[in-house]
């Protein structure tokens, strides 16, 4: 049927993936919370950080107003309760292990679609749409690890992190740009879900550069050792 789904339903859709995006981000902000062995307070600052980064980051980049989470009421207390209820429940650090990637997974797949989305709808094209997608999805947790102190899940070291966001942001602005949004939707949350899940316990991981620490892979492929250097066998490479 044409024109069905209206904007308005698929603004409406879209705003409770991004709210279930926050929850989600703001629960994993409190496992990382109880990890790291800090209070009530801790857990809902890590979680507001988690939970509100990625909207955040693309609603200023955007600059169409106002950061939703800021002004649509809805979004603070969302990020709260998720930290709160990993403050709440009990379980061990096996049990929240196994949790935390297909939230984690949920959370990229629900962002990306979201952070997709809006770009469209503020008359964007799809190279804008694409990237904030991508951004929207990794932002929260990029933001939480950097509070931590430690390199983005983004920048690497984690299986198909971005890319996943990147896949989903795709399937979602094709789908778009041939007026079909809700199969946007519908095949991209699934795909990023799966693809997530089979990653991280098959272990798939982009391709890595070189190292270029002294006699590691770079001096290997140059097939010879520094001056004075011994190889394996305790000689010297003295030409």
């Amino acid at each position: 049927m044409t024109g069905w789904p209206s904007p308005d339903t698929i603004d409406t859709v879209t705003r409770y993936l991004d709210l279930a995006g926050v929850f989600a981000c703001g629960l994993l902000g409190g496992v990382v919370a109880r990890a790291e062995g800090l209070d009530l307070f801790g857990y809902l600052v890590v979680g507001t950080i988690s939970g509100l980064g990625g909207g955040i980051i693309r609603d200023t980049l955007l600059q169409h107003g106002t950061p939703v989470a800021l002004t649509d009421a809805a979004y603070l207390p969302t990020a709260f309760a998720g930290a709160l209820l990993a403050f709440l429940i009990k379980l061990s650090e096996e049990q929240w292990d196994r949790l935390f990637t297909p939230l984690d997974a949920a959370v990229i797949s629900f962002w990306a679609v979201a952070g997709a989305q809006k770009t469209l709808a503020a008359g964007l094209g799809w190279l804008p749409a694409l990237l904030l997608g991508t951004i929207t999805a990794v932002g929260g947790s990029a933001v939480r690890d950097l509070l931590r102190g430690r390199v983005p899940a983004v920048l690497g070291g984690n299986a198909l992190y971005a890319t996943v966001a990147v896949a989903v942001a795709g399937v979602f602005v094709l789908c778009s740009y041939l007026e079909a949004q809700t199969l946007g939707i519908v095949l991209g949350i699934p795909l990023g879900l799966v693809l997530r899940m089979i990653a991280h316990r098959r272990g798939w991981r982009l391709p890595v550069g070189l190292s270029l620490e002294p006699s590691t892979a770079l001096r290997n492929v140059r097939g010879r050792t520094r001056r004075g250097d011994r190889d394996e066998d305790g000689r010297r490479d003295d030409p």
